[in-house]
């Protein structure tokens, strides 16, 4: 095969994590604008600081309670991963793993949400650092004992894209919400659903 293994980020390329935090926050609206400060707070910070501390910060720093993070927390396993999530992966002929910018224990609940088995579950936490920093990929390759060109990384956010090609994996963009790259790097695929994703072993 083209690819020895697959690894994903968790909460924007399989689940459907942008609804929940809006159900949370009240509206589209307030949800995107906590979101976003919750990443650039993450991007920024350096040295891993609990998943959790950073949620209930980005939403203080907008003029949200803080125990809008807390909300968020006890409602966590209603997270649903994309329509064809299971049915994909269920169909993948090669190991498969999760890199995701999250706690151990809000990462493995996370995990579980999705409905298929993973070979791996790596976590910032365990990392020491959030994506896109290399740790959290290189960490996930260590697990699987794969080489990076051969390990194809499945985003969801932009800074995957960089972040992943940074230390050698080839990526396919799932960009279901439509965002905006974060710099100039291109994915070597960009679609909108996870299932081209059987096409590419289909023809490998």
């Amino acid at each position: 095969m083209k690819y020895d293994a697959v690894v994903f980020d968790l909460l924007t390329a399989l689940l459907d994590s942008w609804s929940l935090w809006n159900k949370v926050a009240g509206s589209p609206e307030v949800g995107l604008k906590w979101r976003r400060r919750y990443l650039e707070i993450t991007y920024g910070c350096g040295a891993y600081r609990p998943y959790e501390e950073l949620v209930c910060e980005a939403a203080r720093d907008v003029g949200l309670p803080k125990t809008l993070g807390e909300a968020l927390e006890q409602r966590w396993d209603e997270l649903a991963p994309w329509p064809e999530a299971a049915g994909v992966l269920a169909d993948l002929p090669a190991p498969l793993a999760v890199a995701t910018n999250c706690s151990i224990r809000l990462g493995r609940r996370a995990a579980a949400c999705v409905g298929v088995p993973f070979k791996a579950v790596v976590t910032a936490e365990e990392a020491g650092f959030y994506k896109p920093r290399p740790e959290p990929y290189r960490a996930v390759l260590t697990a699987l004992g794969t080489a990076p060109e051969r390990t194809l990384f499945v985003a969801g956010s932009a800074s995957d894209v960089p972040g992943a090609k940074g230390v050698g994996m080839p990526v396919y963009w799932h960009n279901r919400i439509g965002l905006s790259p974060r710099d100039d790097t291109k994915p070597d695929y960009l679609e909108p659903t996870l299932h081209r994703l059987g096409d590419l072993f289909s023809r490998a």
